[in-house]
């Protein structure tokens, strides 16, 4: 629970007790009070900001006891400076404000002119303007200001409930006084909030998506005439911000720029802090960041509702309707955030995932880029559903949208891996075809030009397997970080399938396989398939001990498929790829005295006999009622 420590502070005989005395009695005391009061800590009341427990420190301005004033300054959370008179309130200019500085206190101070009830003029808005603005002007650690009188108790809960809210809601960080603007960091938290709850993105909010923020932010409708008022008070102010569609960005920047000049900053602390903004206006890093584990074996992905959100989120964006998100428009979906997250721009994205005939990513691609993202950098995913505005009824938040697959530890076991995201490696000698493995798996158009593949490069899509289900396949090729990442245990831990490829019709592609399996052992615990590119061309036998298919017969496993990147039939090649991270044990060099998995076969046997055990009860019965 939040705690707010105030230290009273000002000259002798300005008032610092009878205010004090006055709130926690609710009287004016005549007789003399003692010179410091004791502390005093008063318990969370309903209608004090945050729900705070606030504790108030006397202190003395007399020159011995400044030891302890500095001491209670440096504690404080908010400053209570009380003056009453002319003398009193030039100190607070000349020693006051100077001093707290010197001792490097930096927290808001609330200017506080006592005993108005000795006022000739009373204690009108204007006196308050008039007096205290110049000083307000030079000291910005001034949040408010007011007049009080404990004689009259006029204003004494105010004072305090404003010490508790330049602490809870604290305007420095809004608003500037000086410029008479609301700051860039708070103009760009409110963009994000105005950007967020335009649904519709039109760039307005109509009445319906005013009234969605007002019950979001403050859990109750806008009153009959509410609604007008907002709007004629903003057509008054800025003039063309109230259009056909509704307020645009400006109207609501204005709004809240209102409630700050008039002292109603806690109006936007309330809507930033609904948006999960802290102090320093940044979102919480909680809320950024959330508690999410992948095991050791298991891998996350985005869950129906992670897709669901990411598909409406394309679909809104896509303003032409032409299938594909255009610069101008991923630029308007990415408002909300720090740009592109740095690992899409590391794969050079869009070219890493699924493009129309414009060059722009479709919803395939999209949902690909995600479900890739997903797989290598949840954490990262996480953090851009929360920018995005992702919300959830589920008390995990942004980690709704993800799961966690299951653990898979044997792959050399029959049966299915429970997860709907794969990693591939595609390995091979340089010039194998790998590059043009990529470029059709994205269904790019075939080029004879040959450019080596330096940094890895990834490409994602979405594979149907038989029977009409979906997955999606990451295809990676290595580059010359290709040694260090076969060398590395958790890379080849979290790759579900190697795709060994050579070209066929040069004589010494084979071999680099061969060499490759030779030096690194451990590729031998993951499944892999064998193929040979460039089939479009004249064959030519490889100069290695085995030829491919005799190679692969001494494994006991399947023979090379022949394919080309120009054959439209390549596509059953990634078909089988995604079947065989499904099925990975089918995917396994079988030894001879390996154990025939007879599972299918003993179902259709006992399929079999519950058949024939039916068909006999079912003839007994008609033999016995005949």
């Amino acid at each position: 629970m939040a705690t707010v420590r105030i230290c009273v502070c000002g000259d002798e005989g300005v008032g610092k007790s009878s205010i004090i005395t006055n709130l926690v009695k609710d009287v004016f005391v005549t007789a003399k009070l003692q010179p410091v009061l004791p502390q005093v800590t008063l318990p969370p009341t309903l209608g004090t900001p945050e729900n705070v427990t606030t504790i108030i420190v006397d202190t003395s301005a007399v020159p011995h006891e400044r030891h302890a004033l500095r001491k209670e300054l440096r504690k404080s959370n908010v400053i209570l400076l009380v003056y009453s008179d002319h003398y009193s309130y030039e100190r607070v200019a000349l020693f006051w404000m100077p001093y707290f500085r010197s001792l490097g206190v930096n927290v808001p101070v609330v200017l506080c002119a006592n005993k108005s009830d000795l006022q000739s003029n009373g204690p009108t808005s204007q006196v308050v303007a008039e007096e205290m603005l110049p000083v307000m002007n030079e000291f910005k650690e001034i949040d408010s200001c007011i007049r009080t009188s404990a004689k009259d108790h006029h204003n004494i809960n105010e004072v305090f409930f404003l010490c508790q809210k330049a602490v809870t809601h604290p305007i420095a960080p809004l608003y500037d006084s000086k410029e008479a603007a609301l700051k860039p960091a708070a103009i760009s938290a409110l963009q994000r909030v105005f950007h967020l709850c335009d649904t519709d993105k039109d760039g307005y909010w109509n009445d319906s998506e005013i009234h969605d923020f007002q019950l979001k932010c403050f859990e109750k409708p806008l009153g009959g005439d509410d609604l007008f008022n907002i709007k004629k008070s903003i057509e008054r102010f800025l003039p063309g911000s109230m259009g056909e569609g509704g307020m645009d960005e400006r109207g609501f920047l204005l709004l809240n720029k209102i409630f700050a000049e008039k002292g109603r900053h806690e109006t936007i602390w309330i809507i930033l802090r609904k948006f999960k903004y802290t102090d320093s206006l940044s979102l919480q890093d909680q809320f950024l960041r959330p508690k999410f584990d992948v095991p050791q074996y298991s891998s996350a992905e985005l869950s129906p509702v992670g897709y669901r959100f990411f598909a409406d989120l394309f679909l809104v964006f896509d303003k032409n309707n032409d299938g594909g998100l255009d610069d101008s428009e991923l630029v308007a979906l990415f408002a909300p955030t720090p740009g592109i997250p740095p690992s899409w721009v590391d794969s050079a994205f869009p070219s890493c995932t699924v493009r129309n005939e414009a060059g722009y990513i479709t919803l395939q691609g999209w949902l690909a880029q995600w479900s890739m993202t997903t797989f290598e950098e949840p954490k990262t995913t996480l953090e851009y559903l929360a920018y995005l505005g992702f919300e959830s009824t589920d008390r995990g938040g942004t980690t709704a949208a993800l799961k966690v697959t299951k653990a898979r530890k044997r792959r050399n076991r029959p049966g299915r891996v429970e997860r709907n995201v794969f990693l591939c490696y595609v390995l091979g000698a340089s010039g194998s075809g790998k590059s043009a493995l990529l470029s059709a798996f994205l269904q790019r158009p075939f080029t004879h030009m040959y450019h080596p593949t330096i940094k890895p490069r990834s490409a994602v899509n979405s594979v149907e397997l038989k029977g009409g289900k979906q997955c999606y396949l990451i295809l990676e090729e290595l580059g010359e970080l290709e040694p260090a990442i076969l060398e590395n245990k958790a890379k080849l831990d979290a790759c579900d399938l190697l795709c060994y490829t050579y070209d066929s019709s040069e004589p010494d592609s084979f071999a680099h396989i061969v060499e490759l399996r030779k030096k690194y052992p451990d590729l031998d615990h993951l499944p892999a398939v064998y193929t040979a590119l460039k089939a479009d061309q004249d064959k030519t036998m490889q100069r290695s001990e085995q030829q491919p298919d005799e190679y692969t017969s001494a494994l006991n496993m399947s023979a090379p498929l022949h394919v080309s990147a120009t054959w439209s039939s390549i596509q059953e090649l990634f078909v089988h790829l995604a079947e065989s991270a499904t099925y990975p044990s089918t995917a396994f060099p079988k030894t001879d005295d390996e154990p025939t998995d007879n599972s299918n076969l003993y179902i259709a046997l006992g399929a079999v006999a519950c058949a024939a055990a039916s068909a006999i009860f079912i003839w007994r019965r008609h033999v016995s009622s005949s």
